[in-house]
């Protein structure tokens, strides 16, 4: 882990307004997909708009990460290495990658981040990554505390957790089914969702078990009750879910977690933030209140509630209570709540399917909805669109400042003003740009005559009162001294001047000035020296390249076997290895105290339209299996 002890607040940004937006509402960096080759293909940005966005994010001494995370074949590996550079020249901190063929490539020090697409699940699998030359490894999303503690106790590499958003069903990198049933590869960032669908599950002898349910679908995660809990555990970077996201969400759930963030730096001296500036909010966030789909911490403390929805995969929202009067075109529902004209409500009818309805008007309690949509007295009713909530992020919403001091000094043929960041913690002050900034400041020299004051108690109070003013600019002026030169007498627009002067030649170093890393390129040593921790390697390491083959080989690896996208399609295929268990889910695993049904039998299959997938449980590993039979028209 790095000695300082930052805590990073990592934001999405699907574009560059959601990029400057993550920012602004207290994020320590944000990560923003390449122009191609993210894992989320409808993500792409141009070089331009990440250069921009790399200014805005040095100004306050947070990072830029750009996703470069799918694998590349053959006849795109001139382009992805030409493209780093550009991100390097652009600004960018870092580098999210999934393909290691990337390490065989001429790069620029640029720090490599491996993405969670790489299956960072195990201690061996993240000490290589070490050895290789990464910097951070984006932890598996399934891993326990006590894992990672376990992983932190074994590395020094920086480890980055997701705390909230989506989440993949499957170990991620470790999903074929896309793929496999349409050609859209999830490990090329095209993934079509098949997860998030219906399926009837069945069992060895075609007893329905379950009909029309999402049962690959799982909650959003958040862990927002676990922060200091995943930082003692070694945990540096947070990260949100999300470059699909649009501006709401990464407004509110960033200032929700810079919230909370804040609040484990106020309470544990040992951790420091991560980047400069206060950000003060003009609303108060709530993550129920955009895209949500209930919630879960997922495994973080072990195989506990449900992770699946299996009503359905959309944004439920807040629950407000129940239904408990209807009339012909109102209805009445239990609980304490504000509803207002426009506000969007679900509940999930008796077809099984979540329904929406959308509030024409309220008067003393009593709903009127746009229509009925055969609503019923005990339907649990979930707001997931709340107007005045939208009005509110429709405005301004946050404004972040860099405290600084500045201070007036004499010389022999006029004055210095002098600009000082202001850090504020309980011990040294130290930001990401490697430097202290005790004695970081930016000067200013003005010629001017000096003129004697007539009133030195009305010129400091002049000094003080114009010094102190910053306006629309990103700094705020928490001190300021005169050094003693009241005696001086000085006009307003005098002070005005030089301060504002001051103020922008400190914009333009801050947003000028690389950022001072320590960037880890790939190890030069003799590659024999860090074997790859996997012995047979075989599909599911998505090798596609011929550089990504060289790089195995050179870790000990003999005869390395192509990924799924790049041969073709025959026999029983694993397209799915995931944590999620449906004997689990539904109260039919010993290990947890459930009983398993006698009536069904082993193996299970999920049905969905003509396609049919085996279920393998690996009660062993604690691990699930789906399997498609290729040889099988479907």
């Amino acid at each position: 882990m790095s000695p300082l002890n930052n805590l990073e607040l990592l934001s999405p940004a699907k574009n560059l307004e959601c990029g400057i937006a993550a920012i602004r509402h207290g994020a320590d960096a944000v990560y923003i997909g390449a122009p191609r080759f993210g894992a989320r293909e409808a993500a792409g940005n141009s070089i331009e708009e990440i250069e921009k966005l790399a200014a805005e994010a040095r100004l306050f001494g947070a990072k830029t990460y750009v996703a470069l995370n799918t694998i590349l074949y053959d006849n795109e590996l001139s382009e992805a290495e030409r493209m780093i550079h550009q991100v390097y020249e652009a600004g960018a901190d870092a580098l999210i990658i999934q393909d290691f063929g990337i390490l065989e490539m001429d790069l620029p020090p640029i720090a490599l981040h491996a993405s969670t697409q790489a299956n960072n699940f195990t201690a061996a699998k993240i000490k290589f990554l070490e050895a290789v030359g990464f910097k951070r490894a984006v932890l598996a999303r399934e891993l326990s505390l006590q894992q990672i503690g376990e992983i932190a106790a074994e590395t020094t590499i920086e480890l980055e957790a997701f705390v909230h958003g989506s989440l993949c069903v499957s170990l991620s990198g470790q999903c074929y089914m896309s793929h496999a049933l349409g050609g859209r590869s999830a490990n090329r960032g095209a993934c079509a969702q098949p997860c998030r669908k219906k399926y009837h599950l069945t069992d060895a002898n075609g007893k329905t078990i379950l009909q029309d349910k999402h049962l690959l679908s799982l909650k959003d995660l958040n862990r927002s009750d676990s922060l200091a809990e995943l930082a003692a555990a070694g945990v540096r970077s947070f990260k949100i879910e999300g470059r699909l996201k649009d501006l709401d969400y990464v407004k509110n759930i960033t200032a929700y977690y810079r919230k909370e963030i804040d609040r484990i730096l106020e309470d544990k001296p040992e951790f420091r933030p991560a980047s400069l500036g206060k950000t003060s909010l003009f609303f108060t966030p709530d993550p129920a209140k955009t895209f949500h789909r209930a919630g879960t911490e997922y495994f973080l403390h072990g195989r506990k509630e449900p992770v699946a929805g299996l009503d359905s995969p959309k944004s439920t929202g807040e629950e407000l209570g129940v239904v408990t009067k209807i009339s012909r075109d109102s209805i009445q529902i239990s609980g304490s709540f504000v509803l207002a004209n426009n506000d969007g409500l679900t509940f999930l009818g008796r077809n099984g399917e979540s329904t929406g309805l959308k509030v024409n008007s309220v008067t003393n309690g009593t709903i009127y909805p746009d229509k009925m949509n055969d609503i019923f007295v005990g339907a649990r009713i979930f707001r997931n669109y709340d107007q005045a909530f939208q009005q509110k992020l429709n405005r301004k919403t946050a404004e972040r400042k860099i405290p600084v001091s500045i201070s007036l000094l004499s010389i022999p043929n006029g004055f210095i003003v002098r600009a000082t960041l202001v850090v504020a913690h309980k011990e040294l002050s130290v930001n990401l740009d490697g430097a202290a900034t005790r004695d970081a400041h930016t000067e200013l020299s003005v010629k001017m005559e000096k003129v004697p004051a007539n009133d030195p108690a009305k010129s400091r109070e002049n000094i003080l009162r114009q010094l102190a003013k910053a306006g629309d600019t990103p700094f705020l002026v928490r001190e300021t001294d005169t050094g003693g030169n009241e005696q001086f007498f000085f006009t307003s627009q005098q002070l005005n001047e030089m301060r504002r002067g001051l103020l922008e030649q400190l914009y333009a170093e801050r947003i000028s000035k690389r950022a001072l890393s320590d960037p880890l390129k790939p190890n030069s040593k003799d590659a024999s020296e860090f074997p790859f921790p996997i012995d047979n390697l075989h599909f599911e390491n998505n090798l596609s390249n011929r550089l990504a083959v060289k790089f195995y080989r050179r870790h000990g690896v003999d005869n390395p076997s192509l990924g799924v996208e790049k041969r073709p399609l025959y026999g029983r295929l694993q397209i799915m290895i995931t944590k999620h268990c449906l004997q689990h889910e539904l109260g039919f695993c010993h290990r947890y105290g459930g009983n398993f049904p006698s009536q069904f039998s082993l193996p299970f299959y999920l049905q969905q339209e003509a396609n049919r997938f085996e279920l393998e449980f690996d009660c062993k590993n604690c691990l699930m299996k789906v399997f498609l039979d290729t040889s099988v028209e479907q």
